[in-house]
């Protein structure tokens, strides 16, 4: 290859969508930084006195910032993508930076609780940010592959746990103060999103039935990689469990996890290369990033019937009044319709409550005697079966889609009802079940991720998925303050009064009180059972309203559309 084919080459692969891809799985990577929220917790609870019921209400805030993302949906309408994911790098970097600060004793005064609520939202916040600039255009530029696309962004969120947690190792040793990772989780996730500023944006262009086949093997690529992160991430985390390592082997361990996260680069090489062979010279000259469109056709004129004046309740009906399912909704059509609101619902006493598990893992395994050690392990365990379940639910839904026209929701009820044994394994306290409840719970929440986001994009279209999307992230935080805050966090406490010798009023004052035992979240584990089941039903119920859409090609305009761009794009070389 000459000096000026490798050149063209180069700019090929920094303007090609996979290259937006291989950047989209990395900002992932670091974006998921609020599921490690169990390891540093503590250190925020002894620090900074807290109650239990205290904990839970920054955790809540946590999990606000992370799920709320209406906001950055409608600045992503109206703004070029990288202002999107500049903004969020810098709300990380501000928000956990205080937090840090805070934790650490380096501000003059302790702050008070709604402070530290607002430090932990603002940095949480980044995270809708980072998935509607990365994760909403990735759908757009590939929206016949967006299971399958959706299941890896999700995964490697999924993954950034342990990822985190193997670097904190790295660089601060095993030594019991977590609140360094506090800092750590404040500038990754921001270098790495700044990093991507340009190159994250919209690239379409036509693909023909065997480049679709050929985008399929290229995923099951980038799956394959993943999938051996997870593998060795799962061997580093039991041999450190069993051996003590020494900063130097954390160390290798960590570069072992980075090396593998670039070894995805190869697979942007691979098809890139395949496309420069086959692409001509004249093509090679237009920007990949530019969209090609057919001409589009004049609207016809309304009919003078329509132009009559209708009364006001009459064009409020017309306004709500839905497409059928798969075209594009507007927001509020969306926000008005029965499909929305069962997605809700499942989506906020489901996910909820795996939430509430999984932002309490660290006070469930001191409750039940685990080390501290242990606790960093459960977590890791979470964030690898999160992963696996993303991966898994995005590729399997994929394919019973195809080959079977399984609805979607369908998939997620049964995803949900399969949480159940983990909420039950937590509420008895099966001696050594915790490490079987992590894995489960952890694959659940993982694998509701990608059906959720792909039900949404599917049923109201994707001209306003970055604000529908961000509005369905909403209920995973109402469900976590339900369930975490006014349930777990006030159970736990009212538990540890008692066996602190006073009256459950006593839980009120600003006392770090500890709960041991099986009883601590018994009661509220049951009710996690009682309402996932419940959002099973509603899952299911949207499975049934939707069997006829499903039965159907969900995918069939975007294969008109690619028709279209495809001759378009024949008329201009030809010209």
């Amino acid at each position: 290859m000459g000096a000026a084919a490798a050149a063209a080459f180069a700019a090929q692969v920094l303007r090609g969508r996979w290259f937006m891809a291989y950047g989209s799985f990395l900002i992932m990577s670091a974006a998921g930084a609020t599921y490690i929220f169990a390891i540093y917790s503590k250190d925020i609870k002894s620090t900074l006195g807290y109650t239990q019921e205290q904990l839970n209400t920054v955790s809540f805030f946590k999990d606000v910032g992370a799920n709320v993302g209406i906001h950055a949906g409608l600045i992503s309408e109206v703004t070029p993508t990288w202002l999107v994911l500049a903004v969020g790098a810098a709300m990380n970097l501000g928000g956990y930076l205080m937090l840090y600060l805070s934790v650490t004793g380096r501000v003059r005064a302790a702050p008070p609780l709604w402070l530290v609520c607002i430090y932990i939202a603002v940095g949480a916040n980044s995270q809708a940010f980072a998935n509607t600039g990365a994760l909403v255009t990735c759908v757009k530029n590939f929206p016949e592959s967006r299971g399958v696309m959706l299941g890896l962004l999700k995964g490697f969120v999924g993954l950034s746990g342990a990822i985190f947690t193997q670097l904190y190792l790295a660089f601060y040793g095993d030594g019991g103060d977590t609140r360094p990772l506090i800092l750590l989780v404040g500038w990754l996730p921001a270098a790495v999103s700044v990093a991507f500023l340009g190159t994250i944006r919209i690239i379409r262009t036509p693909r023909s039935p065997a480049a679709t086949r050929r985008e399929y093997r290229a995923f099951c690529g980038f799956l394959y990689v993943s999938l051996a992160l997870a593998a060795y991430l799962m061997v580093a985390i039991i041999l450190q469990k069993r051996l003590r390592f020494t900063r130097a082997e954390y160390g290798v361990s960590a570069g072992i996890v980075l090396a593998m996260l670039l070894l995805t680069f190869a697979v942007v090489l691979r098809e890139e290369a395949a496309l420069f062979n086959k692409t001509p010279q004249t093509e090679l000259d237009t920007p990949a990033s530019s969209v090609l469109t057919a001409p589009v056709k004049p609207a016809p004129e309304p009919s003078p019937a329509s132009q009559e004046p209708a009364t006001t309740t009459a064009r409020i009906l017309q306004v709500l009044r839905p497409p059928p399912r798969g075209e594009d909704y507007t927001i509020l059509q969306a926000l008005v319709s029965v499909d929305m609101l069962l997605l809700l619902t499942a989506t906020v006493f489901g996910v909820g409550g795996t939430l509430t598990a999984i932002d309490n893992l660290g006070q469930i395994g001191e409750s039940l005697g685990y080390p501290q050690r242990s606790i960093a392990t459960f977590v890791s365990l979470i964030s690898i079966w999160n992963y696996l379940g993303r991966v898994a639910s995005g590729f399997a839904s994929e394919a019973l889609l195809a080959r079977y026209r399984l609805p979607r929701p369908l998939i997620l009820a049964v995803v949900l009802l399969l949480t159940v044994p983990g909420h039950l394994l937590i509420a008895f306290g099966v001696p050594g079940s915790l490490y079987a409840a992590s894995v489960l719970i952890g694959f659940c929440f993982g694998a509701a991720q990608p059906l959720i986001l792909a039900s949404v994009s599917e049923v109201f279209g994707l001209k306003y998925y970055s604000t529908l999307y961000n509005f369905c992230g909403t209920a995973s935080p109402v469900g976590s303050y339900i369930l975490n805050v006014r349930v777990a966090g006030r159970m736990y406490d009212r538990v540890a009064a008692r066996q602190d010798g006073r009256h459950a009023v006593a839980a009120a004052a600003r006392k770090a009180l500890s709960c041991i035992g099986v009883k601590c979240y018994k009661e509220s584990f049951l009710v996690m059972t009682a309402v996932t089941v419940a959002a099973a039903g509603a899952a299911a119920a949207l499975a049934w309203r939707t069997r006829v859409f499903y039965a159907g090609d969900i995918y069939a305009k975007f294969k008109e559309e690619d028709t279209r761009l495809g001759a378009c794009s024949n008329g201009v070389a030809k010209e």
